[in-house]
């Protein structure tokens, strides 16, 4: 069980943080999402700079692990607020939302129960 966890928190870690720097960097990809969304792109390296952090709790959290709920449980935030934005300009494609959903809350399920002991 400690490797899968382990992978989940990685494999979480890695994508947001590859998330966090192509927002960063102002890469076309969040731009276009932004557009989409009817999003300023002023706001994409508060995107960037949030899910970097988030990445950089999630593994944290391997040490300390309320960090890693913290990390975790701000991600599956995120992501809801992320599915608000979607529903408030009608747009459905949700797979890659949902891909990202689903290792937030598998991220804050492993940190929840790596904190307790179980």
């Amino acid at each position: 069980m400690f490797i899968l966890g382990l992978a989940i928190t990685l494999l979480t870690a890695a994508l947001n943080g590859a998330i966090a720097v192509l927002n960063l960097i102002g890469h076309d990809y969040p731009k276009s999402q932004a557009d989409q969304m009817r999003i300023p792109h002023s706001l994409l390296p508060v995107f960037g700079t949030m899910l970097g952090a988030g990445s950089l709790g999630l593994v944290a959290g391997l040490a300390v692990p309320s960090l890693g709920i913290a990390a975790a449980a701000g991600f599956v935030i995120y992501y809801l607020v992320a599915l608000g934005a979607h529903f408030r300009v009608r747009d459905f494609r949700l797979i890659p939302w949902a891909t990202m959903f689903a290792l937030a809350c598998a991220a804050l399920a492993v940190a929840t129960f790596r904190a307790v002991g179980a």
